[in-house]
């Protein structure tokens, strides 16, 4: 965590001190996130569902241009990432974090118009959301914040390519276990590790749309 908080307070510092050369500017927007999972509990492979999370997924960067091909970027984002898995016939979970995400990223391509990116982001998950469904009715719901069931932190590369008009497509994949395996509970007085066995890597595709560019409408150059 604190390497981060230094990269972090290193990249300010680096995009402060070139602001007043007009090269950073700052985009916003939301990001609708299609995801997957690959996951078993020791056992058996868990059946994967795609799930839609289209809300309360927002990300502001400040990006700082090297020249008109190549660039980077970094700032804050908070996402619903989750997954839905079929564990055993008849049952149904359904799993989901909200994260406040830390990217870092590089551009390369037209900075105006079309561009290829990808790097490296570190999440740290706030809430936790699970759900269970026994032949398609709800039996079970956890929310809880702060959880230990989840990691504490997780960590992932993406990839993707930036379109003209704002919208983009990613690739994302979580380096990360989403669960902790060490977590405990107590139920009916009896003590259980219920994610001991199981390795969930979660990984999605999603459209996100920049609605803005500095102080200037996104859209303005191409009317």
């Amino acid at each position: 965590m604190k390497k981060v908080l230094i990269l972090m307070s290193i990249l300010s510092i680096a995009f402060h001190s070139q602001s007043q050369d007009n090269k950073v500017y700052w985009t916003g927007g939301g990001e609708w996130i299609f995801s997957f999972v690959d996951a078993s509990d020791g056992q058996n492979e868990w059946g994967s569902v795609m799930r839609f999370s289209p809300v309360f997924n927002f990300q502001t960067m400040a990006n700082y241009d090297l020249s008109e091909h190549l660039g980077i970027y970094s700032g804050l984002a908070v996402r619903n990432v989750g997954f839905i898995a079929d564990t055993e016939p008849g049952t149904r979970k359904k799993y989901r974090t909200y994260n406040l995400g830390i990217p870092i990223g590089i551009k390369i391509g037209n900075m105006d118009r079309m561009f290829l990116f990808g790097g490296y982001e570190f999440d740290l998950p706030f809430v936790y959301k699970e759900k269970t469904f026994e032949n398609e009715e709800k039996t079970d719901k956890a929310v809880i914040w702060f959880s230990d069931r989840n990691s504490t932190t997780m960590h992932s590369l993406f990839a993707g390519v930036n379109f003209p008009f704002g919208m983009s497509l990613k690739f994302k994949y979580y380096l990360s276990n989403f669960f902790n395996q060490d977590y405990s509970a107590v139920i009916d007085g009896t003590s259980t590790m219920p994610y001991e066995n199981v390795e969930a890597t979660i990984f999605y595709f999603s459209l996100s749309f920049k609605v803005f560019e500095g102080k200037e409408f996104y859209y303005k150059e191409y009317y």
